[in-house]
């Protein structure tokens, strides 16, 4: 009997739909004709789940009594003597009551696969066996029921249940997963917004590395050997030919694997412009790198592996991604080739990856424009055609018995002219052609091994000879630098058009900028180098590199004026003059983005000008009206009691004297306020640290909100905190008291406490107006009151001070919505050191 199928919904968290998308697809496969059964579902009283039970078959389930209590199971056995094509068990990970057939859920289902029974199952990714401990420290709760990670990786498919954080809580909120009493816990604790997006992540993690055994496995089914190309530092060497496209996606592949990774595709041109690079290819290369993260970086040098590794080495790269090389066969008798020289040269240090492409072997695009600056070797190898190669001739003419003519020699030793020419330049052409008119008059003109010609028709040939060498050398060698002029304008248009590039996207760091001019021209350090007049000294505006420290342009190797008083300075080697054209395009842009930053700062401290403005008028309108207002209160309420004209009863007497008190509370805790906001704007506030409970606390700060308008929540089990006392008081009283203040009045705010980790967290819960997402930030600020709130209330400093308080302690407060309406202040503190803090039981609930 064939092994049934097994197909498992896995979820990110309790309640985002495994259950109600197996019973999903019964109906679809029965609608099919597919003979389905429910073996074991619970619905857990969600109503919409409950009623995806309707039309399905389920088996009768096996009660068993342990301790005196009824349970139900699945009935195996039931199962197995209906033998249906596809039978539902939800809950994979459950614990069987002890006197089951098997301890675990899994283990039956199992038998049913055994059996020929295929089973659509469901499980959290919380159950898994390997990540009891990484849920533990995200959430706090231990799994006490859990499934071998195998169990799950053996199934035929596995379908992901997803549902955002937000969402998720929406529909919690919403009652659709928990009862009400028991949604607020929920949402403090185990649903936080943190914890579901660490199981969110930890659940697409662990099904893509499921995804890549499934590609392994039809890879090895099918017998498929090419690569299937699915983090550090990682610097991608790229030429500007089709292939870098594939080296960019690679590395990126690569460095997705690692946390922190970074991209980094360096392009690396010749000093003299020489390449073969292509500006539209280049263009769509620097996208692609920017489009993943990366950056992409333009350096200059004639040693292309020594510039390479230098640029490697200089940002502290780890692998280095290069491609094969595009060269065919025979062309590698000129050199082992860029890639297999800087993994011979770069040491243990670097990781060197050769990526294979569809162009390997195929040849460059474009061919290498030749120059003037052809480099030692091409100008060793054209010395030695152009000398070397004219004696080679002679000595196989002479020895051989073949008589060409002397049209025909020369013809020969023309061609060898020619190829001086191509391969060194002018200068060995010319040689070519004076030592080849040499050895053609002494061998190969008549009077023979003299220096002298008879014939004067011969005399003619041999000057023809040495003018059309000439003029063909002339010709070739005007050529090639007329071709390296138009590829050195091409390298430095590629320049500034990144250049330009930089400063149509805004960027605007001045260190940004002068790194590039250091990576550009190689150099060890650049230096922006300004003074206020002609007699005034130089300072340092921005620098880059660790070379020596320029104090005047005169001590740099190449310096750049830019104005009157300002200079970029550059030291590490001298640079040709053709560079100077380039540079003093960095040097101007360089002047303007310190411009731009100079007129940011400006602009920052206008802005920090005009919020003072903001707070001194906020402050005065204060004092008028919010100060004024008790002030005039009490004034009222004693030259009431100070008229001789009235006669005031006991009672009126202790209503004014009451409303005096009120006007002086109201006082002093304006001013306190106030005097708050002004020592944490001064940062003189100093808090006493120490370990404390917060039922000492926090019941004390709730001496200022009436009776009855405040429950208090606060476990005797909760760990011990390290707060100031003092400054915690008056953090909870503001929030305490604002909470108050926007609740209706038969709804009281309610304070609660709980732990999480290594901290502790204080909820002040209200059933409000509540705040929309926009202003949640905004309430925190000095005189913001939101809303429509009395005047009188207050001059919207309460958050504000709270907020300094809790941090100047090393704790946060937060703005949340609270599920139903109203806003939840969250106040997180540390929790004493070595105190293990009590994590409530939701093991139960959130295991469903």
């Amino acid at each position: 009997m064939a092994r049934g199928k097994l197909r498992i919904y896995l979820g990110s968290a309790p309640g985002v739909g495994k259950t109600y998308a197996m019973l999903s697809e019964a109906h679809r496969r029965i609608e099919r004709g597919t003979d389905c059964v429910v073996a074991f579902v619970e619905h857990h009283d969600r109503p919409r789940t409950e009623v995806m039970l309707h039309g399905l078959e389920q088996v009768p389930r096996k009660a068993l009594d342990y301790r005196g209590t009824l349970f139900t199971e699945m009935d195996v056995d039931a199962v197995l003597e209906r033998a249906p094509a596809v039978a539902l068990v939800d809950e994979l990970a459950h614990t069987n009551v002890p006197g089951s057939r098997n301890a675990k859920r899994w283990q039956d289902v199992e038998e049913l696969l055994a059996a020929g029974i295929d089973v659509v199952s469901t499980v959290n990714i919380q159950h898994l066996e390997s990540l009891g401990d990484v849920v533990e420290s995200i959430t706090g709760v231990r799994q006490r029921e859990t499934v071998p990670d195998e169990v799950v990786r053996r199934a035929d498919q596995i379908e992901l249940v997803d549902m955002s954080p937000q969402a998720l809580r929406r529909r919690m909120a919403h009652g659709n997963i928990y009862k009400s009493d028991r949604v607020d816990a929920a949402l403090s604790n185990y649903f936080r917004p943190g914890n579901l997006t660490a199981l969110r992540e930890l659940a697409l993690l662990w099904v893509a590395d499921r995804v890549d055994e499934y590609l392994q496995q039809y890879r090895g089914e099918h017998d498929i050997r090419s690569t299937w190309q699915a983090r550090e530092r990682i610097a991608v060497g790229l030429t500007g030919g089709p292939e870098g496209r594939t080296l960019i996606r690679r590395a990126s592949r690569m460095a997705a694997k690692g946390s922190g990774s970074e991209i980094l595709a360096v392009y690396i041109a010749r000093s003299d412009g020489l390449t073969a690079a292509s500006p539209k290819e280049l263009a769509v290369q620097r996208t692609l790198v920017e489009d993943l993260g990366g950056t992409f970086h333009h350096v200059i040098g004639d040693d292309i592996p020594a510039a390479l590794l230098d640029f490697a080495r200089g940002v502290n790269a780890t692998q280095i991604v290069l491609g094969s090389s595009r060269r065919k066969t025979w062309q590698y008798i000129f050199g082992p080739g860029v890639g297999a020289t800087v993994a011979r040269e770069s040491g243990p240090d670097l990781d060197v990856h050769i990526v294979t492409h569809d162009e390997v072997a195929k040849g460059r695009g474009l061919p290498v424009a030749r120059g003037a600056r052809l480099g030692r070797s091409r100008s060793i190898w054209g010395w030695l055609v152009g000398v070397g190669g004219p004696a080679l001739l002679t000595l196989l003419l002479t020895h051989v018995d073949a008589d060409l003519g002397l049209a025909n020699d020369m013809l020969l030793f023309l061609t060898l002219t020619v190829a001086a020419a191509l391969l060194g330049g002018l200068l060995p052409a010319l040689a070519s052609a004076a030592f080849g008119s040499l050895l053609l008059n002494y061998y190969f003109t008549p009077p023979l091994h003299l220096w002298t010609v008879s014939n004067s028709k011969n005399i003619v040939a041999i000057i023809v000879f040495v003018g059309v060498a000439i003029s063909v050398a002339s010709v070739v060698d005007l050529a090639a630098r007329r071709t390296h002029q138009a590829a050195r304008l091409r390298a430095e248009s590629e320049i500034l058009s990144f250049l330009a590039g930089s400063v149509l996207r805004g960027e605007t760091s001045l260190d940004a900028l002068l790194e590039r001019v250091r990576e550009t021209f190689s150099m060890d350090s650049v230096a922006l180098l300004e003074r206020e007049s002609d007699v005034a000294p130089w300072t340092c505006a921005g620098r880059v590199g660790e070379g020596r420290t320029l104090q005047r342009p005169e001590d740099a190797d190449v310096d750049m004026p830019v104005g009157d008083h300002m200079a970029l300075a550059l030291s590490g080697r001298v640079l040709p003059a053709e560079d100077r054209r380039v540079l003093a395009a960095f040097a101007a842009q360089a002047a303007v983005v310190l411009d731009r930053q100079r007129l940011q700062g400006e602009a920052q401290q206008a802005r920090t000008l005009a919020e003072g403005n903001r707070i001194r008028t906020a402050l005065l309108a204060a004092v008028s009206h919010d100060l004024r207002t008790p002030l005039a209160g009490i004034k009222a309420a004693v030259s009431s009691l100070r008229s001789d004209d009235v006669s005031w009863s006991e009672e009126d007497q202790a209503e004014l004297l009451e409303g005096i008190e009120d006007g002086a509370d109201r006082l002093d805790h304006l001013v306190g306020n106030l005097l708050d906001m002004s020592r944490l704007q001064t940062g003189t506030v100093s808090p006493l640290i120490r370990e404390i409970d917060l039922d000492e606390v926090v019941p004390m700060a709730l001496g200022g909100v009436p009776d009855g308008s405040a429950d208090l929540d606060i476990p005797e089990t909760l760990p011990m905190v390290t707060v100031d006392k003092g400054l915690l008081e008056r953090a909870v009283a503001n929030i305490v008291e604002n909470a108050v203040k926007y609740s209706p009045d038969a709804e009281p705010v309610l304070v609660s406490a709980s732990t999480l980790g290594d901290r502790v967290e204080l909820r002040v819960v209200d059933r409000g107006p509540g705040v929309p997402e926009a202003a949640k930030d905004r309430i925190f600020e000095p005189f913001q009151r939101y809303g429509d709130a009395p005047r009188g209330a207050g001059v919207g400093l309460g958050l504000a001070v709270a907020r300094g308080f809790v941090e100047s302690m090393g704790g946060t407060l937060e703005a949340e919505d609270t599920p139903g309406g109203g806003l939840t202040m969250v106040l997180t503190l540390r929790a004493a050191a070595g105190t293990p803090p009590t994590v409530p039981d939701l093991s139960a609930q959130a295991t469903s």
